[in-house]
Order: structure tokens, then sequence, then C-alpha cells
């Protein structure tokens, strides 16, 4: 006769098993890869990381796919420096859209110093997985303006359909208005072009969502290969702010992972759900570049506030799209 504590036991066990493998598990995919931009098109989720290793080897670019946020696939080498002539190392960040048909690539390249050449560029394909050609040959943006480095680029489209770009490095936001075919800046209509935006306590890797009619920006605050890098927000009427720092929202848990940050959401369509997809630092890991793509979930409370996030080894489980 079969003992049915072990049955029991044993059932437990399998229930187990069969619950992890509809978890993503943290990080999602293998490699090193930070700095994840997260986007859906379509009935398909994409993000496009850095590739994250020492400068002179950030060359290209992969991304990665997926229909459920379970089981990812990996697109190599979608753009490199041997299409992007004026890139020569340090491609970081990117920032994506699609558009009339368009998929755009957003990206920061040569860790631009004054005087020299690097900054945003602009790439585009007929598909979301590339191969993505150099728009303009040359950077969108190229010189330091109000103490911005230009990198950490994030595509935003706001309500009545104007696109802006959110950017900058060293402890300053820029944002500026895209024309039409991401090919230039446009004048905002006091004749300015680059609006200074900066919140207290912002470091780099700007974002901005709209939810309940509020903008949500958001940013990386501390340094990025320290374990208190860390993710903050402000919630404000208007994309141009002011942003008045709320708090903290994701950052290092001591038993799971340290330097939680540089990240960007995931909003499922026609629903409250909410993803974040960060990198963070393995433990006992010291290397700053060794950094690994995540997501977990992220919610808010009843005043619209956003709830600490609760960063996991389990991930998040299975989440297809509409067609």
């Amino acid at each position: 006769m079969k003992n049915p504590v072990f049955i029991s036991f044993l059932l437990i066990i399998l229930a187990a098993c069969g619950s992890k493998k509809e978890l993503s598990g943290n990080p999602v995919f293998e490699g090193w890869y930070a700095d994840p931009e997260g986007i859906i098109y379509g009935d398909t989720y994409w993000v496009y990381p850095t590739y994250s290793y020492d400068y002179e080897e950030q060359v290209f670019f992969d991304c990665f796919s997926s229909k459920d946020l379970v089981k990812w696939t990996k697109h190599s080498n979608i753009i490199d420096t041997a299409e992007v002539k004026w890139a020569k190392k340090a491609m970081w960040a990117p920032g994506v859209i699609c558009k009339d048909g368009k998929y755009y690539f957003f990206f920061a390249a040569n860790d631009v110093h004054e005087g020299e050449i690097g900054g945003i560029g602009v790439a585009v394909s007929d598909r979301p997985e590339g191969p993505y050609k150099d728009l303009l040959r040359k950077p969108l943006i190229n010189e330091i303006v109000n103490g911005a480095q230009p990198i950490d680029q994030f595509v935003f489209q706001d309500k009545d359909g104007t696109y802006y770009l959110y950017y900058g490095g060293w402890g300053h936001c820029n944002v500026v208005k895209l024309n039409d075919d991401f090919t230039a800046l446009v004048p905002f209509d006091d004749g300015e072009i680059y609006k200074e935006v900066t919140p207290e306590r912002y470091v780099e890797g700007p974002f901005m969502f709209i939810r309940d009619g509020k903008y949500y920006f958001m940013w990386s605050e501390g340094g990025w290969t320290g374990p208190d890098y860390s993710v903050a927000y402000a919630i404000a009427d208007s994309p141009f702010g002011p942003f008045r720092r709320i708090g903290k929202i994701l950052q290092q848990d001591p038993m799971v992972a340290t330097g939680a940050g540089h990240h960007s959401v995931l909003h499922i369509p026609d629903t409250d759900e909410y993803y974040i997809v960060y990198h963070r630092h393995p433990l006992g890991d010291h290397i700053g570049n060794h950094r690994v793509t995540c997501i977990d979930k992220m919610t808010f409370d009843e005043k619209g506030l956003i709830h600490p996030v609760k960063i996991t080894f389990e991930g998040v489980g299975k989440r297809k799209l509409k067609k």
C-alpha cells in the first residue's frame, strides 16, 4: 500500500515545480545586460538593453522578444559600429518606439565629452528585431547643454501626439521636441530647443508614462557601479513638470541583489497591470559592468502612488497579450 503522506509530499513538490515553470525567473535572460528598455509591439514584448562590458567592447546591441514574459528569444547584433560610422565605443541605453510602420532605435555612443564626436543617435528598421540603419549618419544630439551629457534618451509620445525626447547624465535632464520623422529637433513655442527638467537627486536614466491623466516621471539615483543605485519618481500635470521627487520605488535588497536601477516600464494595454524592467548586480559580484536584466511587478495605492517594488528571484508569471 502506498504511503499517503509520501504521495501528498510528492504532489506538493510536483505542483511547486510546475508553478516554477510558469515564472520568468530573474534575470529573465542570460548574459551581462543593463539599461533595459521594455516595450510592447503588437502581441510581443521586447527588451532592448545595453551590452554590459568594458566601453571598448560596447560596439553593438542585441535585443530580446517574448510572447509571454517567461520565454525569451535573443536577436543578436541588431546594429553595431560598422553601421554607425561615428560610434567607436560605449553604445548605451536604447530608447525605442514604432511610428508609421517604422521602428526607431535611439542610442548613445562614445561617452561623449565637450568637443568630442558622439552623443545620441537614431536608427530605423522595418522590423523590431532589425537590422537597424543609422538614420542621420551623425548624432542627433552631440553638444553638452545645461550640463547634461547626451545619454540615456527616452522617446515619449504625449497625449496630443507630440514626440519628446528626455535625456541626460551627469545629474541633469533635458527634454526636447522631435520632428515628424525624428531627424531633427523642433523649437518649443518660446523658441527654446532644450528645456531642463531636472528633479531633486536626479542622476540619469529618465522614463515617463501617463496613468489616469498624470505624468509619472522616473529616474535613477546613485552610482551605476555601486550597490545604492536606485529608481525614484515624481508625478506632474504636465510633461514639463515641475517634477517634485516623491521617493524611491526600486532599490537593492541585500538578500536578493544590489544596484537595482536604470529601468523602464511595461504597461499591458487596457488594464492597470504594470511591470518594471531593470538591471541589478548579482549578490557577491563587485564588478561594475556585471549587470543582469530583471522584471518584477509594479503596483499603485489608492492615491496613485507607486508601491515600493519587491525585487525577486522568481520574476513574473506568464502574461500573453491580445493579438
